[in-house]
């Protein structure tokens, strides 16, 4: 997998693509051309960074069927700027409503598609950093014990150290030695700090216990 970030470009029109191409890589940035949607399915690569420029109207699989397919991959897609010879507004609606990041109507100049195109590139990146961030907190959660989990709750629900210890049936000593320990695992240094790590997250409780 390349880090650095690829802008895929699936169109049929061989000399849209060739022009693309060609802007994409004047900036700097690594294009990877295809003429078929489902040339391109079979090589996606979901962990690959970048976005994505789809025709809408292609022999075969569409553009709109090629994002519906990568929408039910379950994994985060990669963002989608559409690109079309047609102003069909209803069309465009519901692409975008599907997650796509912009409908570009050709002829379109360059500028506006760098800037779609680094605006979707910068969306991809904060949805990858937000994955890496869940996926950091589930690590360290699943390193609670049930009762650190427990513990947890209750400092997650502002319930102080005293109504913990009486609803778990702990002494207030081992509900502040927990406290401490949960502390540690999940790398924070505050209370605030710990429940925005939780809630922001969303982490869930392992089923296993002690």
């Amino acid at each position: 997998m390349s880090i650095e970030p690829i802008v895929y470009v699936v169109d049929d029109d061989q000399a849209m693509v060739e022009s693309l191409s060609w802007v994409i890589e004047s900036v700097g940035l690594k294009a990877k051309t295809y003429i078929r949607a489902q040339d391109f399915l079979d090589d996606y690569d979901p962990h690959q960074s970048g976005c994505l420029l789809l025709d809408v109207r292609m022999p075969g699989m569409s553009g709109p069927e090629l994002q519906t397919k990568l929408n039910a991959l379950g994994s985060t897609p990669l963002p989608i700027v559409f690109i079309s010879g047609h102003g069909d507004v209803p069309l465009a609606v519901r692409v975008m409503k599907a997650g796509a990041i912009d409908f570009l109507t050709k002829p379109f100049n360059d500028q506006v598609l760098l800037e779609s195109i680094n605006k979707a590139l910068r969306i991809d990146k904060a949805n990858r950093d937000k994955q890496q961030e869940n996926a950091q907190a589930e690590a360290k959660f699943a390193l609670l014990s049930h009762r650190e989990v427990q513990v947890l709750q209750g400092i997650v629900a502002g319930k102080q150290n005293k109504v913990v210890a009486a609803e778990l049936n702990i002494s207030l000593k081992t509900v502040e030695a927990h406290r401490a320990s949960v502390m540690k695992k999940m790398g924070v240094k505050s209370v605030p700090e710990l429940v925005k790590l939780v809630l922001t997250n969303g982490v869930q409780e392992p089923v296993s216990e002690e």
